[in-house]
């Protein structure tokens, strides 16, 4: 019989016991979560000092905690507790500088210690996150942890350990730790040391694996053939689109393609995981400090909205986009669209097609898995009925929404596409229909958030009585604008309003303030200061679509590449310089697809300029062995 099913389970956030060094653990009975301590999800996020800890009252929050209090530092963010143990550095937060994290994996001659961090592979008992428990005691035949987040009992009076697991150490001195759950797996153990003897190796990774290779596929006439399916709707409106069956606008590319190592399509994986979880913990931060809010430039009157938003629909993000740069100096992101990204359908579907038709056999098709992720992704969200996608009439948003539709509909519901508003109208009872009377009540868009925002910023110039909290109005029978629909309290709009805070260029110096040297980010500030000048600039206005109005300046102050466009207005931020490969003829920008917050697939857009703008091409992209790029 288990401990759990013994003894009586304590409330969510009651006191458990305390772990060495006076370090609180907290049940975590979500069950039992009290909604008024805890009316919205930016009250589980745990903070001390400042600094964010994790979600109450998680494994990985209490790891954390138990490392900061105890010595000063803490590891960096994950995705899951099992990447815990990929980490090999932890933060000293006093000097921001970085300690060593060393990886032991079970039945190392290195024995645990007390302090080291247990860490479990995902599945069984821990399905999906894997686990981590600190280490407390350490003996020859057990082990003694202080956890959270698996019983949720009170600990016995003035013990500092929670539960005990077997352990043998072998003659030639390899200490084993048996697992208490027969479908759990235990990885090993972190521990901070300089030591790294018996550890897991941490190779050095060869320059040559970041490097993006231009291919060329053999010339037998296949651009001259037909390869899409204009029997399906999405591939027709392609080719209208593209004037024919073709991936790329430039005649002459055709038969080019581009690669990328498996090291590389792994690390952006990661990448893609880790830097949405920071995102996500950026965005939460803003929407607390009312100061930085006030740098995103928007209209008061949807405040509110953002915040309810964030509150209760965190976990519906269907689909965002991240953009990299992928050079043998690394990775690194320049932005996320989290709001009304566009190239889906060109990786998720006609690269592939591209790749059979082209009879391309080098590595794999890079957004092979995005459509079925896409599906996935629909499937775990609370829609529940007929979907409407909104879309302007433009071509490329055209065939991206059809491609949505199409996974919408794999995924078992109903959808219509609308091109504009005028088939719609408003009921006599306030509901907003389409042309069969059928009611809006799920909504994905093309349409960006900025735009609707942008109506609400001309009435609440208008009409002052609406910058506190913008509602709607509907007239029977009238057509209603874009912001009413997306603002309708009975429309659950795709993506959500929060989206808006991560989308908006003004979370880029919010994420370097809070993990500052941050292997995948770069430096970003709301003003330019010495760094920036010295290593190169990029000017970007805070909300901008398809590159316009951006600046490139080198650490001599020379302006080497600017565009122009409609949003010269907007408030501005300044990015370190690290400008994109050049790859043949082409500047090549990695495109890190997600579908629920996590990675869902990748491709590349090129340009003849360092900027990639609105007409920017796609190519293929394909994922070969790294023994492909071995010099």
């Amino acid at each position: 019989m288990s401990i759990k099913s013994r003894v009586p389970v304590s409330q969510f956030g009651e006191l458990l016991g305390y772990a060495p060094g006076n370090v609180a653990v907290y049940s975590s009975d979500y069950d039992t979560a009290d909604e008024t301590i805890y009316p919205n999800r930016s009250a589980y996020r745990s903070y001390l000092d400042g600094i964010y800890m994790g979600y109450k009252w998680q494994c990985v929050e209490f790891a954390r905690r138990w490392m900061y209090l105890n010595h000063g530092y803490i590891f960096d963010d994950v995705a899951m507790a099992y990447d815990i143990f990929e980490l090999r550095s932890v933060r000293d937060i006093n000097n921001q500088t970085r300690l060593p994290l060393q990886a032991f994996r079970n039945g190392a001659k290195h024995h645990p210690v007390v302090g080291s961090l247990l860490i479990w592979e995902e599945g069984g008992e821990f399905e999906e996150t894997g686990h981590v428990a600190v280490v407390v005691e350490v003996h020859q035949d057990k082990i003694r942890l202080a956890e959270q987040n698996v019983a949720h009992q009170l600990w016995p009076q003035d013990q500092q350990w929670c539960r005990e697991l077997k352990a043998k150490v072998t003659k030639e001195g390899d200490y084993w730790i048996e697992c208490s759950y027969s479908d759990a797996t235990i990885l090993g153990w972190m521990t901070q040391t300089e030591h790294s003897e018996f550890s897991e190796p941490t190779p050095e990774i060869s320059t040559d694996l970041f490097a993006i290779k231009a291919q060329y596929a053999t010339d037998y006439g296949q651009a001259t053939k037909s390869w899409l399916n204009i029997a399906n709707d999405d591939e027709a409106a392609y080719v209208e689109m593209m004037h024919g069956h073709k991936l790329t606008s430039v005649n002459a590319d055709q038969h080019h393609y581009f690669t990328i190592s498996k090291t590389a399509q792994q690390t952006i994986e990661h990448a893609s995981n880790e830097l949405h979880g920071l995102f996500m913990h950026a965005t939460d931060y803003v929407l607390q400090h009312p100061e930085l809010l006030k740098k995103f430039n928007l209209p008061d009157a949807v405040l509110n909205k953002i915040r309810q938003s964030w509150d209760n629909r965190l976990n519906q993000l269907i689909t965002s986009r991240f953009d990299f740069a992928l050079t043998p100096a690394g990775l690194k992101v320049y932005e996320y669209n989290c709001d009304s990204a566009s190239c889906y359908m060109e990786s998720g579907k006609v690269q592939g097609k591209w790749a059979k038709h082209f009879g391309v056999k080098t590595g794999i098709d890079a957004g092979h898995d995005l459509f079925k992720d896409l599906v996935r992704a629909w499937r775990k969200s609370e829609v529940n009925g007929l979907v409407h996608i909104l879309q302007d009439d433009e071509p490329e948003e055209h065939y991206h929404a059809l491609f949505m539709k199409e996974a919408i509909e794999a995924a078992g519901f109903e959808c219509k596409v609308i091109i504009g508003l005028t088939d719609l109208h408003w009921d006599a009872a306030g509901n907003i229909v389409d042309a069969d009377g059928e009611k809006l009540s799920y909504v994905w868009k093309t349409w960006s958030w900025e735009t609707a925002l942008d109506q609400i910023r001309l009435e609440c110039e208008a009409d002052q009585s609406q910058s506190d909290d913008f509602e709607p109005h509907w007239q029977s029978g009238k057509t209603p604008r874009l912001v009413d629909v997306l603002l309708r309290k009975n429309v659950m709009v795709f993506e959500p309003l929060w989206t808006l805070i991560p989308s908006n260029k003004a979370i880029l110096p919010v994420l370097w303030s809070l993990f500052p040297n941050h292997p995948f980010l770069l430096n970003t500030a709301f003003d330019l200061n010495d760094e920036l000048l010295q290593t190169g600039y990029v000017v970007k206005p805070i909300v901008g679509r398809c590159g316009a109005n951006i600046q490139l300046v080198d650490e001599q102050q020379h302006v080497i590449e600017k565009t122009t466009g409609h949003f010269a207005s907007q408030e501005q931020i300044y990015q370190q310089l690290f400008a994109l490969p050049k790859v043949a003829d082409y500047f090549v920008q990695i495109c890190s697809f997600t579908a629920a917050g996590k990675y869902a697939g990748a491709g590349v857009r090129v340009d003849k300029s360092m900027i990639i703008n609105g007409h920017s091409d796609c190519m293929a992209l394909r994922i070969s062995d790294d023994s492909y790029y071995s010099s």
